[in-house]
């Protein structure tokens, strides 16, 4: 791997798949579109793609993804979950239901922003970007309680929607769905920072 192309992995069981991996070619990298546990192995960093989070952790538990995923992260290796991918990796979901990865110390709700007819765009300060962001959110989660440990990135009206906790990070929203790619290289930026 050199730091220029390191070769990110697209959990490609469902979602925005193929706009993330799109994403990540914009931005520099290789991608693979991982459909099994065995390619974990091959990859510097890990892309959770948004989708349907009920439907993605179940293929996660079929295909025995869950073990996998966490040995990645322990690894050190980055770990990126947008929208239902937050979900996916928090430590504690508000509706009750049973996590998935626990990655990060985080609540997330479900659909907190409402459902698919009240998605929406806005513009968002996320200071390191350095300049605003168009957050296209879907059925978006927000996270409604951080750990200590979590570095809140972002909020918008209040509710907290990008955050990082070490080799872990979350946006509530989808980038991968504009032609900005800043947050995708910012995800390349710390696996630039594990190497180094």
């Amino acid at each position: 791997m050199t730091k220029e192309s390191p070769t990110i992995g697209v959990l490609a069981l469902q979602g925005a798949v193929r706009e993330h991996a799109a994403a990540l070619r914009s931005a520099g990298a290789a991608v693979e579109m991982v459909k099994w546990p065995g390619q974990l192995a091959g990859i510097d960093g890990l892309i959770i793609p948004g989708g349907e989070s009920t439907t993605i952790g179940k293929l996660m538990v079929k295909y025995g993804f869950i073990q996998t995923i966490r040995d990645f992260a322990a690894s050190g290796r980055p770990v990126y979950g947008s929208c239902a991918g937050l979900i996916a990796v928090a430590k504690k979901i508000t509706e009750g239901s049973d996590p998935w990865l626990e990655l990060m110390d985080i609540e997330a709700r479900r659909n907190a922003f409402g459902r698919q007819q009240e998605s929406f765009e806005a513009e968002l300060d996320i200071p390191v970007l350095g300049a605003t962001f168009t957050g296209i959110f879907i059925r978006a989660p927000w996270i409604e309680i951080a750990g200590p440990g979590v570095d809140v990135l972002a909020e918008f009206d209040g509710h907290k929607i990008m955050a990082r906790e070490k080799n872990i990070l979350v946006t509530a929203f989808h980038p991968e769905l504009t032609n900005d790619t800043r947050i995708h290289e910012y995800f390349l930026s710390m696996i630039n920072e594990r190497t180094q």
